[in-house]
């Protein structure tokens, strides 16, 4: 019986570092808690980041994917 709490190497796991995790799609399991303001001053890269965990499209300057981040995961009140 395998252990669960060893990832399996097909889906990217095993001793990858932050910039590998996210070159593949999963579901992630929360939805990112980010306010606009964190939108705002947020580095290109970490924007990729986080439209390539949600399976998003990851095209345009810097500010067309902080416009789509805001509008895909902040919420009018």
């Amino acid at each position: 019986m395998e252990s669960i709490g060893r990832p399996s190497p097909s889906l990217g796991g095993g001793g990858t570092d932050g910039r590998e995790r996210c070159g593949h799609f999963q579901m992630p399991l929360h939805y990112p808690r980010y306010n606009k303001s964190d939108y705002e001053t947020m580095p290109e890269w970490k924007l990729d980041c986080l439209l390539k965990e949600y399976g998003l499209p990851i095209t345009g300057d810097v500010e067309a994917k902080r416009k789509f981040a805001m509008g895909a995961f902040l919420w009018p009140y």
